[in-house]
This record gives structure tokens, C-alpha cells and sequence, in this order.
């Protein structure tokens, strides 16, 4: 099952680790391993806390995209901020990133396919950029449960170069959909 498409609004990637990445006119997503260049990229776990606590474990963190509607709703409650500020690559317009079910595959461009692993868990990194940006990236649902805003991870299962006004196609996968958990 897809859903209509939605497009890609900004790829951005940063070679050190931090919360920021720099735009780019494209990135080059590769095949099991995440965005090219990127500080993340890689099989193994590269983000730093995941790292100190067990290197071996596989990289279910090399793409991140966040909804470009995130930033809309930011910037009507004070918040302005840039696309690649809160450390994605791909950020999306027009897909409901946090409604997918894990295993939702994102064909992005060409020939890119992103296999959906989980919610990014807002940190405290946030609040560097910005006081209280961490609290306005989470939420609670009706039923007093929390609700994390700051985007999607994913996995890189068909490689290709990304850019601005791509279109991206959602593939669901078969039923029952497993929720996005944080990864």
C-alpha cells in the first residue's frame, strides 16, 4: 500500500559530530551504510552515547529526516529554525513521518529506498541551539503518553543521490504495522 507522494524540502549532512548539518544541492545516500560524508554513516553505531555503550551494535540511526512542518509549528511558537539545525539529513514536506509504522520504506528520488526504524528521542543537545527547544520537540497524546516530534531514523537499503523538490513515495509494510519506538 503507498500513500500520496511528498517531497524533499532540504538534505543537509555534517562530517563532525554535533547538532547542526550544513545544506547541500545533494547527498548520496549509500546502501547499508547512511548518508556519504556524514558522521554517522556506517554499519556500526556512530552516534556517541550508543558508541560508549556498545560499539557493535547495528547503525539503525544513519539517515535522519524530520518533517518540515516540525519547523512551521517551531516557528509559531517563537522558535526560528533552520533547515540541518536540528542535525537531519532529509528533511520532508507533505509525509506523516511520525504516523509511519516501522519497516515504512521511503523511496526518496530516482532510486533511494529508506527503511524506517524508529523515533529520534529529542536530547538536550537541543537546548544548545535553542532554551526549551528539547520541550517544544515533545508532547503528550490524549492518553497522557509521550510524543517525540523531533523526527525519524532510517536505514539506507537502496543507495542514490538525493536533492531538493525529489519526490518521495511511502511503501507500507504488511499488516499489523508495528508503532515507532525511539531508537
Amino acid at each position: 500500500m503507498t500513500q500520496p507522494p511528498g517531497t524533499v524540502v532540504a538534505v543537509s549532512l555534517g562530517s563532525r559530530h554535533g547538532v547542526d548539518k550544513a545544506n547541500q544541492p545533494f547527498i548520496r545516500l549509500l546502501a547499508g551504510l547512511g548518508v556519504e560524508g556524514d558522521a554517522h554513516c556506517g554499519v556500526t553505531v556512530r552516534h556517541r552515547s550508543r558508541v560508549a555503550a556498545n560499539p557493535d551494535q547495528p547503525n539503525l540511526r544513519q539517515v535522519h529526516l524530520i518533517h518540515a512542518e516540525l519547523f512551521d509549528g517551531l516557528a509559531s511558537v517563537g522558535f526560528a529554525i533552520t533547515l540541518g539545525l536540528m542535525g537531519e539529513n532529509i528533511a520532508t514536506r507533505d509525509v506523516d513521518l511520525l504516523g509511519l509504522p516501522a519497516g515504512a520504506l521511503l523511496c526518496l528520488g530516482a532510486s533511494a529506498v529508506v527503511e524506517v526504524t524508529g523515533l529520534r528521542n529529542p536530547c538536550t543537545q537541543l537546548d544548545d541551539l535553542r532554551p526549551g527547544l528539547m520541550r517544544a520537540c515533545l508532547g503528550r497524546d490524549p492518553a497522557g503518553e509521550p510524543v517525540r516530534k523531533a523526527g525519524v531514523m532510517g536505514v539506507v537499503r537502496a543507495g542514490g543521490d538525493i536533492r531538493p523538490g525529489d519526490a518521495i513515495t511511502v511503501v507500507l509494510p504488511p499488516q499489523p504495522h508495528a508503532p515507532l519506538r525511539p531508537v
